[in-house]
């Protein structure tokens, strides 16, 4: 039998590639991805605001799937606009809170913390992703490392959005404790730079780790997975829900490196705290500590129940 034919759009930003292209991995969906490129006036309003129409974007697609798997606030009114025009031939899933009314797609699938509820919504721990274990151990010799019986620190770097802004003072506060705590007689620590990380950033990590560790100084898929396999002890920058949702699949412990933000946000209060009880993470402190929880696998979870919904829906 041959696959279905999905759709995904996205804005291109990575955290959403990696939503919508492990669902529809899961799916086992024969996929294409098209980026939206809204008109220029449609780019700062926001999706409630925006019209149902094809013709808010910038560019052109052919449309010949059966499935639309969108991400984020530019995909909204696009995948929206697909439905109307195509009706009941077409199955339409949305990742994350649209900010609209829910009943505007058949399946809503949205994490714990967005707060979300409703007929059509599937909730999950923290953001689905690409990740999974084959694809992890299949790059675990691609960084070529000598132990000498020390502990591996694989310490993933994020990059400023509009709650953090990772000035001169927070950084420094993170890698020096960084280095207090994870001394190079014991511990060799692998940083491994983010799509989102600033080039002055990754330059002062060099400066800060490369004359005891490993430092890669742009982005690397299969560095990224290899240090995810071999790392004893995972440490992310407070920022990104997707890159600590990734690392939890591993089940390895997680230290956040958390950041004074620029001003609150009850998504990412909320997910901390699912992700604490969940003994998922803790906060990078002032001493060291090995723990173990749950691999979480959330996209491979979820995944009978969406195939199911699509078959009762009448998508063969």
């Amino acid at each position: 039998m041959s696959k279905l034919k999905a759709l995904l759009l996205t804005q291109g930003m990575h955290g959403m590639l990696s939503q919508v292209e492990g669902l529809a991995n899961a799916l086992d969906l024969n996929y294409k991805h098209q980026t939206i490129k809204l008109k220029k006036f449609w780019k700062f309003i926001p999706p409630f605001l925006t019209p149902a129409s094809l013709s808010i974007l910038d560019n052109e697609f052919i449309f010949d799937s059966k499935i639309v798997i969108s991400c984020g606030r530019k995909s909204v009114k696009p995948s929206i606009a697909l439905k109307q025009k195509y009706k009941e031939k077409i199955f339409t899933i949305h990742i994350q809170d649209p900010k609209v009314d829910n009943s505007k797609f058949d399946l809503i699938i949205c994490p714990n913390h967005d707060n979300l509820i409703g007929q059509n919504v599937i909730k999950t721990v923290g953001a689905i992703h690409y990740l999974n274990l084959k694809e992890i151990e299949k790059n675990k010799k691609y960084i070529k490392i000598d132990k000498e019986n020390k502990k591996i620190i694989s310490f993933i770097l994020g990059g400023p959005n509009k709650y953090y802004d990772f000035s001169d003072d927070q950084i420094n506060i993170i890698f020096n404790k960084i280095k207090t705590l994870f001394t190079p007689d014991k511990y060799k620590i692998v940083v491994i730079p983010s799509y989102r990380t600033p080039e002055d950033i990754i330059k002062k990590a060099f400066n800060a780790f490369s004359h005891s560790h490993i430092v890669f100084k742009q982005v690397d898929k299969k560095a990224y997975l290899s240090a995810l396999s071999i790392s004893d002890y995972i440490v992310v920058t407070c920022d990104s829900t997707s890159m600590i949702s990734e690392a939890a699949v591993t089940g390895k412990p997680i230290y956040v490196a958390q950041m004074k933000p620029k001003r609150s946000n009850t998504r990412f209060e909320n997910f901390y705290n699912e992700f604490k009880k969940l003994n998922v993470i803790r906060d990078l402190e002032d001493k060291i500590e090995l723990w173990s929880y749950n691999q979480l696998d959330e996209v491979n979870r979820i995944a009978a129940e969406i195939k199911n919904r699509i078959k009762e829906y009448g998508i063969v």
